[in-house]
C-alpha cells in the first residue's frame, strides 16, 4: 500500500484472500505487512492546522466541561497528532488487505477544525426547585441546558461548545431563557412530566438558514406565536420554528407529528453546488465542509470527476448508489458527469421520495431512484443482464450484510466506490469482497470529526479480469 507520491515498492505477496473472520495468515507475516504499509507512510497529513494555534491549545481552553463530557474524547490531543493516529488506524486496517499498487491518500483534515457542527441537539431537564408566578407561591423547576455526561443523561450545563456552531448555540441559549421567562417546565424523563423535551436546530452552511425544532410533551403549545416572536426577536437569524411531538416516553428524539409555527418548515442549503431540502427529519452531514470533500472523493474514485469538462469523455456510464437516501451523493455524481445514468436505491420510501424531490428541484434528469432493497435489486438487475459499471454504496456503521455482498457479485460491477463512517467494518466487507476478485486501488481517509475518534474512510475497489 503506498502513500501518494511513494514510488518505493513493496515485495510483499499474498495469499489467496481469506473469508470473513478466517485468518490464514501468521502473526509473523501480519506484523511483516503492516511494518511494510507503515514504513511507506513518510507523508505528513495534508491539514493547514498542523500551524492552527487554536488547534494546538491545551483542553482547558478549548473546552472546560471537556472531561464531564467525554463527546471529544481526543480534545487535549493537538490536532496533527489527531490526524496521523487516524492515518495510523487506516493504515493497520488495510495493510493486510491492499498490495503495493493500492494507492493510500493522506488524511484530508480541516483548516480550522472547530465550531464544525450544523446542528445542535440539546435536551432539556428540571433543576432545582425555584418559587415563581404570582406572590412567589408557584414552584418552577430550574431549567437545565446542554449535554449529556459520558455514558448517562445527566445534563452537563454549557453555553458554548468547541465544535458546534456558535449561533446555534446562542439560539439554545435563548430558548432556555423564553422558558424561564415563560414559566414553561422542562420534560422530566423519569416521570414524565415537563412540556418541553429538547431544542434542536440545524444550520445552513452555505445559505445561512437556521431551522429550529422544539420536542414538546404536548400536542397543544399555549402562546406558541408569542414564544416563536420572542425567539425570533433574540436570534434574527432564524429562517423558521417547528414543533415537533414526542408523547412516549423514550430516548428516540423526534416523534412523527409536527406542527410548523413560523417560516416555511424547512430550510436549503448547498452542498457541491446542489441544493437541498432540509427539514426536522432528513438526514443531513453535519459537517458540510468535510462531507463536500468526502462526497469529491467518491466522484473522483467513481472516475466522474471533470466529466463536463470540454474535450471529456462522453460514453455513457451506469451508476448504482446503494443506501442512497434522500440522494445527495447520487445527484453530486449525475450532476458531476453527463455521461453517468445513475440509480439511486433506498428501502425507505420516505427517503426516496425526498430524493427525487432533490432531483426535480436542482433539474438533474440523469437520476432515478427506487424504493426497494438494494441486494435484491443488484440480483434483480443481474437476473435482466443490465449492467453497472460503479457501484457506491455508504451502508451504516455495522457495514454490509454479507447477502449484499454475495449480490455485489452477482451484479459484478467493475469498480466500487465504498464509503464507510465505521472503517473497521469496512475494513470486514473489503475482506469479504476480496474473495470476489475485488481489490483495493486508492483509499482516502477524511477528518469529518475533529477531536473525536470517528474518521470517515472511502475506498476504490476494482475488480481484477483474472479473478472474477
Amino acid at each position: 500500500m503506498n502513500a501518494k507520491h511513494e514510488h518505493k515498492q513493496s515485495h510483499r505477496k499474498h495469499s489467496p484472500a481469506p473469508a470473513r473472520g478466517d485468518k490464514k495468515r501468521s502473526e509473523k507475516q501480519t506484523r511483516h505487512a503492516k511494518a511494510n504499509a507503515q514504513a511507506k507512510m513518510g507523508k505528513k497529513p495534508t491539514s493547514k492546522a498542523r500551524n492552527n494555534k487554536h488547534a494546538q491549545g491545551p483542553k482547558s481552553q478549548l473546552c472546560p466541561v471537556a472531561a464531564e463530557c467525554g463527546a471529544c474524547s481526543a480534545i487535549h490531543v493537538p490536532y496533527p497528532e489527531q490526524l496521523a493516529n487516524k492515518q495510523k488506524r487506516i493504515v493497520d486496517l488495510f495493510s493486510d488487505l491492499a498490495d503495493e499498487s493500492c494507492m493510500l491518500d493522506p488524511i484530508a483534515g480541516m483548516e480550522e477544525p472547530l465550531h464544525y457542527r450544523n446542528k445542535i441537539t440539546s435536551p432539556f431537564a428540571p433543576g432545582r426547585v425555584q418559587k415563581g408566578g404570582r406572590g412567589g407561591q408557584e414552584r418552577r423547576h430550574e431549567v437545565l441546558c446542554g449535554m449529556y455526561a459520558a455514558h448517562s443523561h445527566r445534563i452537563i450545563p454549557a453555553d458554548t461548545c468547541a465544535v458546534e456552531n456558535e449561533i446555534g448555540r446562542k439560539v439554545v441559549a435563548a430558548i432556555k431563557a423564553i422558558m424561564g421567562k415563560y414559566g414553561i417546565e422542562p420534560y422530566n424523563e423519569d416521570s414524565g412530566a415537563g412540556f418541553m423535551r429538547h431544542a434542536i436546530v440545524r444550520v445552513g452552511h452555505e445559505s445561512g438558514e437556521l431551522l429550529v425544532t422544539l420536542v414538546t410533551n404536548s400536542k397543544q403549545f399555549p402562546g406558541a406565536k408569542n414564544f416563536a416572536r420572542e425567539l425570533k426577536r433574540r436570534c434574527p437569524a432564524i429562517t423558521t420554528i417547528v414543533q415537533n411531538v414526542n408523547l412516549r416516553q423514550t430516548n428516540v428524539i423526534l416523534g412523527q407529528e409536527e406542527h410548523t409555527i413560523y417560516g416555511p418548515g424547512f430550510i436549503i442549503d448547498t452542498l457541491c453546488g446542489l441544493s437541498f431540502r432540509i427539514s426536522s427529519h432528513s438526514f443531513y452531514q453535519v459537517n458540510s465542509k468535510q462531507t463536500e470533500v468526502l462526497y469529491r472523493t467518491a466522484v473522483q474514485f467513481a472516475g466522474l470527476a471533470d466529466d463536463n469538462a470540454e474535450g471529456s469523455r462522453n460514453d455513457s456510464i451506469t451508476v448504482l448508489d446503494a443506501y442512497c437516501g434522500t440522494g445527495t451523493i447520487g445527484l453530486i455524481a449525475a450532476a458531476a458527469s453527463g455521461r453517468a445514468q445513475v440509480i439511486g436505491v433506498d428501502s425507505v420510501d420516505s427517503a426516496i421520495r425526498d430524493a427525487r424531490a432533490n432531483a426535480a428541484h436542482n433539474g438533474i434528469k440523469n437520476a432515478e431512484f427506487v424504493t426497494a432493497d438494494a441486494g435484491a435489486f443488484m440480483k434483480q438487475c443481474a437476473a435482466q443482464n443490465r449492467t453497472v459499471d460503479v457501484l457506491m454504496m455508504d451502508p451504516p456503521r455495522a457495514g454490509a450484510s454479507e447477502d449484499f455482498l454475495d449480490a455485489v457479485n452477482v451484479l459484478s460491477p467493475g469498480r466500487i466506490v465504498y464509503i464507510s463512517c465505521n472503517p473497521t467494518t469496512q475494513a470486514r466487507d473489503v475482506e469479504y469482497l476480496r474473495k470476489f476478485g475485488y481489490r483495493p486501488k486508492r483509499i482516502r481517509p477524511v477528518d469529518m470529526f475533529p477531536h473525536t475518534d470517528h474518521v470517515e474512510n472511502v475506498v476504490l475497489l476494482e475488480r481484477e479480469a483474472n479473478l472474477s
